[in-house]
């Protein structure tokens, strides 16, 4: 292999820069929650321990952490849902061009463009003009999905663009019905992207901080508890718990990894079941 070029050293430590950037107030925050019993919020660290972690579950002087975190997960399961069932059926319905397919399309993924914050108001005086109650679990999880929604449809529209329909028509010949061509066929296969829609769907709500500001009512989500909690709380313990979210974010993440992994075997190994058969 030939002598790299001085662009390739440049370019590597630019990139060495940008994963710093990108992972280093994490790391930081992340080293700061093993600080010792009297350590505070700044460098050097007085002592190492797990005293913060510990103390994250005893009763805080100000605000409700675990139930911010049963909201949160709540709702993020409730968006994951909404946002996947959606997707689906918006893909399967635009696979067709249809009067004012294009309008429509335009008009779903706008908001990804429009402020957060303007969402979050928006929704928040339409509830209270329609005298709604202003709730994290119907205001909070409208805006929400103004946010993970878009992401869904475009995805699924990818998914659908390149989707073989000689599946379908072979199912179709065998007397399918509609219904069991995409029960049996078509949600099979696409699987692994509405894995990847659920996937945006939960994390994209979990950690959604402004479209959920005006919408989320007299209960904070868990952002909400820990941007409260940051004109409040003055010891480590805040960082203990950003350091649970984050690692708790990881593990939902690295679950979805393995479930398509565990598909992508388990197809693999009857298409070559099938392959020995014929």
């Amino acid at each position: 292999m030939g002598k790299r070029s001085t662009s390739f050293y440049v370019l590597a430590g630019f990139f060495g820069l940008f994963l710093l950037f990108l992972y280093g107030p994490t790391i930081t925050i992340a080293i700061l929650s093993f600080q010792g019993p009297q350590g505070g919020l700044t460098f050097p660290m007085n002592g190492v321990s797990l005293h913060w972690f510990h103390d994250l579950f005893q009763q805080q002087a100000v605000g409700d952490i675990w139930g911010a975190f049963r909201r949160s997960l709540l709702l993020g399961l409730m968006v994951m849902v909404a946002t996947v069932v959606v997707s689906v059926m918006a893909g399967l319905a635009f696979r067709k061009r249809f009067k004012g397919s294009g309008v429509l399309f335009y008009l779903a993924i706008t908001s990804l463009v429009i402020p957060s914050i303007l969402i979050s108001l928006g929704v928040g005086l339409l509830f209270d003009q329609l005298g709604f109650k202003v709730h994290w679990s119907t205001s909070g999880f409208g805006s929400q999905l103004t946010w993970t929604l878009p992401f869904g449809l475009l995805i699924m529209f990818a998914v659908f663009n390149r989707f073989d329909k000689s599946y379908e028509e072979a199912a179709r010949d065998q007397g399918a019905s509609a219904w069991q061509i995409i029960w049996h066929v078509i949600l099979p296969i696409i699987a692994p992207s509405l894995i990847g829609v659920a996937l945006f769907g939960f994390t994209l709500s979990y950690d959604e901080f402004a479209r959920t500001l005006l919408t989320s009512g007299s209960y904070n989500t868990l952002p909400l508890e820990i941007y409260g909690m940051t004109t409040n709380v003055t010891t480590p313990v805040i960082y203990a718990l950003g350091t649970l979210t984050t690692l708790f974010s990881l593990m939902i993440i690295a679950l979805f990894l393995l479930t398509v992994w565990v598909m992508g075997k388990r197809r693999s190994r009857f298409g070559s079941d099938a392959g020995k058969g014929v």
